[in-house]
């Protein structure tokens, strides 16, 4: 087994497959081949061999985790584990801009999450293509993604999709698309023993309260769970406190932002916002602390800001402030 498993280290995914910056095919309609798909896996099995053991153990503490995604760096994830790591957060989710330069080498990247004692909580896999007609393509993605995750110490991919309707409302139809579509790849990745979760996103499938819960309701529980993102769920109409203990049952983690709307420049817009630092916008983030704590949540809340909200700041002193708010305002440990 072991030498079968050496001949593979030369073969490639193709390049064709490689995610975009928001997780998409270059090519939808090109799925990955058995050899190719059992190549990676045979790497994921030689890194998590190479690194389980002499590495420093993550202390783990009781109720919510606290991690820090990598997204505000623009792709720099090696500055971003360093700022993540010294700003002291013990939990990082990468994106899949990752994917492509470690693929065939995820022993580096793992290394270098093991060097600044980051465990990888969770992996941005990208967009759920539900087009009938591209549906092996999307579930292959996700299920090579789930592996390079493996090969990482990690155990869970987060779901997004781009198939909102422009000129309409989703129908009920096309949310439990959705969901079908996500529950294949949840079937799948939990071969791995890998989680699939199901992120819900302003101007996505997703998008409001009743267009959430209509897509859970669809969920199978055993192949997906929920990442509620509060900021968006806020943004969408919601109260992420109430959605906490509505979906405690199938809450698997969290995105912790904030979401400032009206604009300061736009006060008669309520479409206009931007996310924000913790505690600086309409999120009542106390509130889904205490929903958490009163739930009993042990899973991980993942600080995430898409990108540096003022200028002239950088993501560090961004998440500098949320480490403030949380320590010293929830009084919560990272």
């Amino acid at each position: 087994m072991k030498k079968w498993i050496e001949s593979q280290l030369d073969t490639r995914l193709p390049d064709r497959l490689l995610p975009n910056a928001t997780g998409s095919h270059t090519h939808p309609d090109e799925g990955i081949n058995r050899r190719q798909f059992l190549s990676l896996a045979g790497l994921s099995a030689l890194a998590l061999a190479a690194h389980s053991r002499g590495l420093a153990q993550i202390p783990e503490q009781e109720g919510l985790h606290i991690g820090y995604s990598a997204i505000t760096w623009g792709g720099n994830d090696a500055q971003a584990i360093n700022d993540i790591s010294a700003t002291g957060y013990k939990g990082i989710q990468l994106r899949a801009n990752a994917f492509g330069p470690y693929r065939a080498k995820p022993s580096e990247l793992k290394a270098m999450l093991d060097q600044h004692n980051l465990k990888l909580v969770m992996f941005s896999s990208g967009n759920v293509d539900v087009n009938p007609a591209n549906e092996q393509s999307t579930i292959d993605t996700h299920v090579a993604h789930a592996s390079f995750v493996k090969a990482l110490g990690g155990s869970a991919i987060q779901l997004t999709n781009s198939a909102r309707p422009k000129d309409r409302q989703p129908t009920p139809d096309e949310l439990k698309r959705l969901a079908t579509v996500m529950n294949e790849i949840g079937k799948q990745t939990a071969d791995l023993g890998v989680q699939a979760v199901y992120h819900n996103h302003m101007h996505q499938l997703g998008e409001t309260p009743a267009e959430i819960d209509m897509i859970v309701q669809a969920m199978n529980p055993k192949a997906v769970r929920l990442l509620l993102d509060i900021a968006h769920f806020r943004q969408g109409g919601g109260q992420p406190e109430k959605a906490v203990k509505q979906y405690k049952d199938i809450l698997h983690s969290l995105h912790l932002k904030d979401t400032l709307s009206p604009l300061p420049d736009r006060p008669n817009d309520p479409n206009a916002y931007k996310f924000v630092e913790l505690g600086r916008g309409n999120v009542n983030v106390p509130a889904v602390f205490k929903a958490l704590k009163d739930i009993g949540f042990t899973g991980w809340g993942i600080v995430e800001l898409d990108g540096v909200p003022d200028q002239g700041r950088t993501a560090l002193q961004c998440a500098q402030t949320n480490k403030d708010y949380i320590t010293q305002t929830l009084k919560v440990k990272l």
